[in-house]
């Protein structure tokens, strides 16, 4: 069963909704514009129930099917995408690129809401499915954990969803491609913050200073050491510094410096492994040369972790859309982090990833979402629902 007629009927106008949200980024919980887009959208499709402000500013949508219910248990699925942009300059021509100076959509969002927001409107005309499908739209997927909030705001329960399933796009892949795999798919994601204070002074008399720069330097150095020489070779990991902030001039030695990172893994006793040695490193460092060092390891996103049986049924629908061939069951798992994770704790589910196509990178100020994954995201999201409920 290929990509669904109506779906690619109204895949112009549902590309419009994308460049409309594309040209207006916003970025984690104030999503209000684009908030306010979906749930107007939703409302005009004959959405059963829209409620707003579930996790702050995420949209749910509620669609009951007219046909009677199957003979199977399920009743109540949930299909999510997310909403919020990025603080990254955009550096593409496109007609529609962003007008908000230090944002832009390049992770995909935007194509993700667009997508959904089609399989909404073709299963508000249709209602071919026996259950209710849950369409939910997040805000801030990029580090606030939007997915968690709307979690802990009672999305599950309020709704009745019993299982739930997410969609990324993977620049890369081929568009008309999905690829999948049970258990772990993507990493957990730690975030990594360490204050360092020395002793400032001049740059020409240096043996009067603790320099924070030289034993940042150091640390960062130390660090590389965890995967390479802590953590089993056939496991993995990775530890990275991305900020280093200190100092404001050539002549001065400062008092302090910051440096943030990320620390990912896929089992629990890695996680733990990961953490002690950060901090056995941290502070051991900073006491040989004579410093302080406070840090704060948070345990942000968890593991996500696809659950059997519905990654098998997620694959076997997105068989229907690409081709059995075209889908790709038992692809690695990736270090990048989602906090999908969150909602798969709390209810079965599967994350699929849909191909983008040669596009530029996620989180590059290049990329652009890819207009012709649309009626294969829409399509899916829609034969998963009317194959879930029958």
């Amino acid at each position: 069963m290929p990509i669904v007629n109506r779906i690619a009927a109204l895949q112009p106008e549902i590309a419009e909704w994308r460049h409309d949200i594309h040209a207006h980024p916003e970025i984690q919980y104030d999503v209000h514009r684009t908030a306010g887009v979906v749930a107007e959208k939703l409302k005009a499709f004959g959405c059963d129930e829209v409620v707003t402000g579930i996790g702050r500013t995420g949209v749910v949508g509620v669609i009951r099917g007219q046909k009677p219910a199957g003979g199977g248990a399920l009743k109540v699925v949930g299909l999510r995408a997310d909403m919020d942009a990025l603080p990254i300059t955009e550096e593409t021509n496109v007609p529609y690129r962003s007008t908000v100076a230090g944002k832009m959509h390049a992770c995909g969002h935007d194509g993700h809401t667009a997508m959904l927001l089609g399989a909404a409107k073709y299963l508000a005309e249709t209602r071919n499915f026996g259950g209710t499908a849950v369409v939910i739209f997040q805000p801030a997927e990029e580090g606030g954990a939007g997915a968690r909030a709307m979690v802990q705001d009672g999305l599950m329960d309020r709704f009745g969803i019993e299982e739930v399933y997410g969609m990324h796009n993977f620049p890369g892949m081929p568009i008309g491609q999905f690829a999948i795999r049970s258990g772990p798919m993507m990493a957990a994601a730690d975030r990594i913050s360490i204050e360092i204070e020395g002793v400032g002074g001049h740059a020409a008399r240096p043996q009067l200073t603790v320099d924070p720069i030289l034993v940042g330097a150091q640390i960062v150095n130390q660090l590389q050491s965890i995967v390479a020489r802590n953590v089993d070779p056939v496991d993995a990991a990775v530890v990275s510094i991305t900020v280093f902030q200190a100092g404001n001039t050539d002549n001065v030695i400062p008092q302090s410096a910051a440096l943030r990172g990320t620390a990912r893994s896929f089992r629990p006793a890695t996680q733990d492994l990961l953490e002690k040695r950060v901090r056995e490193i941290v502070e051991g460092t900073a006491r040989l040369y004579g410093a302080k060092a406070r840090l704060r390891y948070h345990r942000d996103y968890p593991v996500t972790r696809n659950h059997e049986a519905q990654a098998a049924f997620a694959a076997a629908v997105a068989g229907q859309i690409a081709g059995a061939d075209r889908v790709n069951t038992a692809v690695d798992p990736v270090m990048g982090a989602e906090d999908f994770s969150f909602m798969l704790n709390a209810r079965p589910g599967a994350f699929i990833f849909v191909g983008n196509g040669d596009s530029a990178g996620l989180h590059n100020p290049a990329y652009d979402f890819n207009d012709e994954a649309i009626p294969v995201g829409a399509s899916y999201w829609a034969r998963l629902v009317e194959t879930a409920l029958p």
